[in-house]
């Protein structure tokens, strides 16, 4: 028996450095949504834990010891097997919560394949990680505190987007330790939306502030963004998380598949449509 569940790729549409803790973290303040984009995570039953690599970027992992499934794994049920397998369609180390997305993933198949009712699913995800929790879910979120204080977004228009990844891997520490300037605070959101336009019009009002300290690493991703700003009908072009990924918006997922082909950069991974629907199943 084997239980496959959908990883979609998370994409903070903000994403505001709020202040810091005493023991280092930052706080954060985000909105986050999901894409119909992402990995694959199949779970079968076997006698001993294993975890086995496909797909485009499944390479770049090879060289984990200790991949975020296995540790996904241990933290449910440390003395039983399974095998995991991971599709890895998503660029590694993008700001696009791929890892995490992952080992959310990882868990809801689990739960399914062992038919167990963990409500302390949340709490265990967070052991994992700050971005675990909103992913188990993979439903538009505002995420608060290091990210694992979770409220309802305000209601959403229909509308498209469009991911850009330049190849590059960008390290969150190393974004973080390069950020200059003080803390934004947390914007004021509607309860609604009423057009994408609209929201995008308010979103410009918002920042990523890790976006110029990921370039300063990374000039590509200034390239990248301008290229998303010039294409027909994009409303607000941004970097993800702490890059390299990059999104532009668009009125509806039609217009922004269609913007995506217009990429020139051959060897840059892009992808355009509308935001992932989760089933109405639970976990």
């Amino acid at each position: 028996m084997s239980v496959t569940s959908f990883a979609p790729a998370k994409v903070n549409l903000y994403l505001h450095v709020t202040g810091k803790r005493a023991d280092g973290y930052h706080l954060l303040d985000s909105l986050a949504v999901f894409p119909d984009v992402g990995d694959k995570v199949e779970v079968a039953q076997a006698q001993a834990l294993s975890l086995s690599l496909t797909g485009p970027f499944g390479a770049a992992l090879a060289g984990e010891g200790d991949n975020l499934l296995l540790k996904a794994a241990r933290a449910l049920a440390p003395e039983r097997g399974v095998a995991l397998t991971l599709e890895k369609n998503l660029p590694v180390a993008s700001g696009i919560g791929g890892g995490s997305a992952d080992a959310a993933a990882c868990l809801r198949a689990l739960c399914r394949l062992w038919g167990l009712r963990n409500t302390d699913l949340p709490r265990l995800a967070l052991t994992l990680g700050a971005d675990v929790p909103v992913c188990l879910r993979s439903i538009p979120a505002r995420m608060q505190g290091i990210g694992e204080v979770l409220a309802p977004a305000p209601h959403l228009p229909a509308f498209g987007m469009v991911l850009v990844n330049p190849g590059v891997a960008v390290s969150t520490p190393s974004v973080f330790k390069a950020r200059g300037g003080g803390f934004t605070p947390a914007p004021m959101l509607p309860a609604i939306w009423p057009s994408a336009a609209a929201m995008a019009a308010d979103l410009k009002r918002c920042a990523n502030d890790l976006q110029k300290a990921a370039i300063s690493l990374q000039p590509v991703i200034g390239e990248v963004l301008a290229e998303l700003t010039a294409l027909p009908g994009a409303l607000l072009a941004r970097m993800s998380g702490s890059g390299a990924t990059c999104f532009a918006l668009f009125a509806t997922p039609g217009e922004a598949r269609a913007a995506a082909a217009q990429i020139a950069h051959e060897s840059w991974w892009r992808w355009g449509g509308g935001l992932y629907q989760p089933p109405q199943t639970g976990l």
